[in-house]
């Protein structure tokens, strides 16, 4: 509750993905199995790079907080949603309202500066290989690993600190299945000039910055790999990018596809279908774009599931 004599509310409707009682069910078991899906897959992920010391380099220890971060993305949201469906409740209180989306836009700013960070160690890796350990150092690769989850945090605390000067009167519905900050915002009774504009600077300094690192190092390594003499020697330089490359065209492809070109006919849905891809369906493909592209993660999750086999008898 807010200060002073203005009247506020105390918690949201959340009015989910389909207010048509048919389909409920239909959507709580496709969340669920989506969901279960992205736990475990990032999670052994995880699990494979932590237990194998062959993994212990700077590339999969970027790729085990990206799990890590795809993870806590679609927990943030899909475990309220799954609930509110089996209780037939689409309430969140205000301080729960406030927690979710604090914690998405750590997970998702997170995500963006990490994949920025790998951009710039596969640039390391291919065009600077006979120097990729000096410069790849653990300091610097643990600066590398800390900056995107402070900045996230910094980020999602301005837009909070921002959100909760801003009073909500009688309106208190919103048109999605979690509590995401721009529909939050257009249920204001007050003045959110400010709290618009830091969504619209910080927003654009979030996804242009790191596309800029990506962008460069990937101009940078397509002009070292055209210098290969060899088709060999090309696909093997190519080949360490090849499952970052397709995550990024996957998380960006998203960005443009949803906000550049959002449907005409509902436009109302814009929100609610990028919030999904984003949350619940690139968390998802991600660990089966880095196993099954990648040798040593295969090779780390059969040795980890192997292990689990032995212990069980």
């Amino acid at each position: 509750m807010h200060r002073g004599n203005q009247t506020t509310i105390s918690e949201f409707i959340l009015l989910g993905l389909s207010d048509q009682v048919e389909k409920q069910k239909l959507l709580f078991a496709l969340f669920l199995a989506m969901y279960l899906v992205t736990v475990a897959g990032n999670g052994l992920i995880i699990l494979a790079i932590g237990f194998d010391t062959h993994l212990h380099t700077p590339m999969y220890l970027f790729l085990a907080n990206l799990s890590l971060a795809d993870m806590s993305s679609s927990s943030t949201s899909i475990p309220k949603m799954l609930a509110n469906i089996q209780t037939k409740s689409q309430s969140i209180s205000y301080s729960g309202c406030i927690t979710q989306m604090y914690f998405s836009i750590v997970c998702t700013v997170a995500n963006n500066f990490l994949l920025g960070v790998m951009a710039y160690d596969r640039f390391v890796a291919v065009c600077h290989p006979l120097n990729y350990t000096t410069i790849m150092r653990p300091a610097l690769c643990t600066l590398l690993t800390v900056i995107p989850w402070v900045l996230s945090n910094a980020v999602a605390l301005t837009h909070t600190l921002l959100l909760i000067q801003v009073v909500f009167c009688d309106s208190n519905t919103l048109p999605h299945f979690f509590c995401d900050l721009a529909p939050l915002l257009k249920l204001s009774c007050s003045d959110a000039a400010v709290s618009e504009l830091v969504l619209l600077s910080v927003g654009l300094a979030v996804v242009t910055f790191p596309f800029a690192v990506i962008l460069f190092s990937y101009i940078c390594i397509i002009r070292d790999v055209l210098r290969i003499s060899t088709l060999g020697g090309k696909w093997k330089a190519f080949s360490t990018c090849g499952s970052h490359l397709t995550v990024v065209l996957l998380f960006y492809g998203t960005i443009v596809g949803v906000y550049f070109f959002p449907s005409s006919t509902h436009p109302e849905d814009t929100d609610k279908i990028g919030a999904v891809l984003f949350t619940v369906v690139t968390p998802m493909l991600n660990p089966f774009i880095y196993s099954l592209r990648n040798k040593d993660v295969k090779g780390a999750l059969r040795k980890l599931i192997h292990k689990r086999q032995d212990s069980s008898f």
